[in-house]
């Protein structure tokens, strides 16, 4: 089988990947009623007409690439995080919990301070469902989707109590949010509303890369995620990367969260992860679970997302079909890495493409 070939092979099944998610959303959106072309156009061109859209797609995009990088580690160690959700929650928790207990604190020393808080809220938070799976081998999805669900609860019991706006009590309005932030943990912004988080972003996936392909850790991580027996026979200790890879995700997702708290909102909110954590597992699979295809996949999928909010205004489509889009991405993600990943079907496409040629000869 010539090199040649396996590239063409995996080309063509990522573009008749492609095709069919595009005719699978089509005939959804048809069945819906909704004009396709005029959809698909809002969707995925319009905010790309001007840069104010454009800014808003790259603030969608910077959460989405970095809670991404996370999981892309995590996948890579063998082990499923799906707690992203959470782990932001609990990292917008912990800077929420420094920026007010110092709000007078200066800007370069309180704004990395409560951004470290965040990393380490959200890598405690991982690191639980990474520890259970390599002591106790509980289940990585039983453990992170519960975990999910407290965080949740956590969360929102903050906003009503300990970090609940003073001036709510005051008016009695009750709205379950913080106060405003002091401006020394803000994060710069370079245009509008897009903020300086888009550079530490890039910057990560870097040093990720760095970590997974030119280090022995990485190398160590990715071992244990190709094959964990052969892993233990080299003498690695599969279930200690587990839990690291985990702490590290962990951390990715609640650095997220603090850097949207910084970057976009400056208040801690209800809704302010805004299913980041979910989309960030589609967004790592699309980006081939590597950094620099995360990238480019974190700006699609926030292209689809603020293409969403235009679209009811201007097509008359719920925002949420992008959810139904998403779904399917994620089947067709999927079925086309299981066809890739199947050699047995790679040679016998291999040997009809000889047995063609032979004949045409």
């Amino acid at each position: 089988m010539t090199r040649g070939f396996r590239i063409a092979f995996k080309a063509a099944i990522i573009l008749i990947a492609i095709i069919a998610a595009v005719l699978i959303a089509s005939v959804i959106l048809w069945l819906i009623g909704a004009e396709v072309g005029a959809t698909f156009y809002t969707i995925c061109i319009a905010p790309l007409t001007n840069m104010l859209h454009i800014s808003e797609v790259l603030i969608r995009a910077i959460p989405l690439c970095i809670i991404a990088i996370g999981i892309s580690v995590a996948y890579r160690s063998g082990i499923i995080n799906i707690g992203a959700e959470g782990q932001m929650a609990m990292g917008i928790l912990a800077f929420t919990g420094v920026a007010l207990a110092f709000p007078d604190v200066p800007r370069p020393i309180l704004l990395p301070l409560a951004l470290l808080a965040s990393v380490i809220g959200g890598g405690i938070w991982g690191f639980i469902p990474g520890i259970l799976r390599a002591k106790l081998n509980v289940s990585e999805l039983l453990s992170t989707v519960m975990l999910n669900y407290i965080a949740a609860q956590f969360y929102s019991l903050c906003l009503r109590t300990i970090f609940l706006d003073p001036a709510e009590q005051v008016y009695g309005t009750g709205t379950p949010q913080s106060m405003r932030l002091t401006e020394n943990v803000w994060l710069g912004r370079i245009t509008g509303r897009l903020h300086y988080g888009v550079i530490i972003a890039v910057v990560l996936a870097v040093l990720i890369y760095i970590l997974m392909w030119k280090t022995t850790i990485g190398f160590r991580m990715r071992a244990s995620g190709s094959g964990a027996r052969a892993a233990r026979y080299a003498g690695i200790s599969v279930g200690f990367y587990a839990a690291l890879s985990m702490a590290i995700s962990g951390a990715f997702s609640g650095l997220a969260g603090g850097i949207e708290l910084a970057g976009v909102h400056r208040r801690a909110i209800e809704g302010i992860t805004n299913n980041y954590g979910f989309s960030g597992v589609v967004v790592a699979l699309f980006g081939g679970l590597h950094p620099f295809g995360i990238i480019p996949a974190s700006f699609f999928f926030g292209l689809m997302i603020y293409g969403a909010t235009l679209a009811p205004s201007k097509v008359g489509v719920p925002a949420n079909i992008v959810q139904v889009m998403q779904g399917i991405i994620i089947i067709v993600i999927v079925t086309a890495q299981m066809v890739l990943s199947n050699t047995y079907f790679q040679d016998r496409v291999w040997r009809k493409y000889q047995s063609l040629r032979k004949k045409g000869a």
